[in-house]
């Protein structure tokens, strides 16, 4: 199969799951003999533009024209069976839609968070779960700017919202939803329910697992409030304060909270902040551990931290919300405690860490978890058959709706002898 991928990178200097996502799954795919090509922007590139060319940004994010004749030019050239579309925010724009549409080739997208029906994509606004914008227009999330805090950043990304609403809906055969949660969020915000398949990422197996009990508590991930940063720290104040769980708090990642998180680990014994780690660090931290823990406030759509510590055989306290309840098996896999309360935090560390044979159950629930709905050879299966399915939808031959005037089934085979000198796929 021949698949193009389209992904504007997020910037390199905070860590990005979707990033990380995007990157495995192209070598997952490459690796199993598929044909895989990439359309990219990087973020990392506005800083080196001119004043003029930063300033056009925001009116591009809407729209971006000369993406769509470059784009629509080289998918007539390389004639792939399928694009799958990641993010496309701020330097490629659904324009992207429009290039796959001219050029006549099925579109799959990822649907990585919630911004195909709040701008920011988180469903938070002051550190609360909000859903003014989900179902109606997002005027709601300019009038607090909840992008960046903004009310003129968040603009363009409500005016993308409003004016492609449609095109998304319309121009995708099919969206990998990454959690059920998320999916249940989108069909009640009335997307298209036949559009939208639920596909969990996946996770390469690691080159090192949990072989004892561990030696820590992991926090990995961005320092950001909706990450649940801040009660995580107001939680490991109060464990302290009655004599601590016997093991420190290692925090791994950066992000906006990282002046505030550096400040209140510096001089204790019970916290270690080690600042960004690469893959491998990342590994020998989870590895390492009692249990990682993920606080989020928001509703997280995946979870990439928690599914990383089941590969590892690594329970997980988590926040029973969002698509933790359906990676996490209470008392099984790792715990679960109520959103955005300390003190059901700190009962869930405590019990994590203070009974060894139980946890090191979990740890081995948590591997058996892994293999079953998140190794590599899961993911590649449900990869694949998500496109084989927009592929078939697109030419009447599955059970997406197929556009008026489209190729059938038969002269879309007749394409493929075409390309592959007589051989059928």
């Amino acid at each position: 199969m021949h698949v193009l991928v389209v992904h504007n990178r997020y910037a390199s200097a905070q860590p990005s799951g979707e990033n990380k996502v995007v990157d495995q799954e192209v070598a997952l795919l490459r690796g199993a003999g598929h044909r895989v090509g990439l359309f990219e922007r990087r973020s990392d590139d506005i800083a080196a533009r001119s004043l003029p060319a930063k300033a056009a940004i925001p009116l591009l994010v809407p729209w971006n024209p000369a993406v769509r004749t470059e784009l629509a030019a080289r998918l007539r050239a390389e004639r792939p069976d399928v694009v799958h579309v990641h993010n496309v925010f701020p330097l490629l724009s659904p324009a992207v839609l429009a290039a796959c549409a001219d050029a006549g080739v099925p579109a799959v997208a990822t649907l990585h968070n919630y911004t195909q029906v709040c701008p920011p994509g988180t469903l938070q606004r002051d550190g609360r779960p909000c859903t003014e914008c989900v179902g109606s227009t997002p005027l709601p999330a300019v009038r607090h700017g909840c992008y960046r805090g903004s009310r003129l950043a968040t603009v363009p990304l409500a005016v993308s919202l409003s004016v492609n609403r449609r095109r998304w809906w319309s121009g995708v055969e099919r969206f990998f939803c990454i959690s059920a949660a998320q999916r249940d969020v989108l069909v009640r915000s009335g997307m298209p329910a036949g559009r939208l398949s639920v596909k969990h990422n996946f996770v390469p197996d690691p080159d090192v697992r949990r072989t004892g009990t561990g030696e820590h508590v992991l926090y990995l991930g961005r320092l950001a409030e909706a990450k649940g940063v801040r009660l995580l720290m107001a939680t490991w104040d109060e464990l302290a304060a009655g004599g601590g769980v016997g093991v420190p708090l290692v925090i791994a990642g950066t992000g906006p909270l990282e002046a505030e998180v550096t400040a209140w680990a510096a001089g204790r014994d019970d916290v270690r902040y080690v600042g960004l780690c690469d893959t491998a660090e990342c590994q020998k931290a989870i590895a390492g551990s009692v249990a990682v823990v993920a606080p989020s406030t928001w509703l997280e759509a995946f979870g990439l931290v928690v599914v990383e510590a089941m590969a590892a055989g690594v329970p997980v306290v988590a926040a029973g919300h969002g698509a933790f309840v359906e990676l996490v098996e209470d008392g099984v896999t790792g715990l679960l405690h109520r959103p955005g309360e300390a003190a059901s935090l700190a009962s869930c560390l405590r019990r994590i860490t203070a009974g060894p044979d139980h946890n090191r159950e979990m740890g081995l629930a948590a591997r058996i978890r892994y293999e079953q709905g998140f190794s590599p050879s899961v993911g590649l299966e449900r990869l694949v058959e998500g496109y084989r399915t927009a592929i078939a939808g697109r030419y009447g031959g599955g059970d997406s709706p197929s556009p008026a005037g489209e190729q059938s089934t038969g002269s879309r085979q007749g394409h493929l002898r075409e390309r592959d000198g007589g051989n059928t796929r």
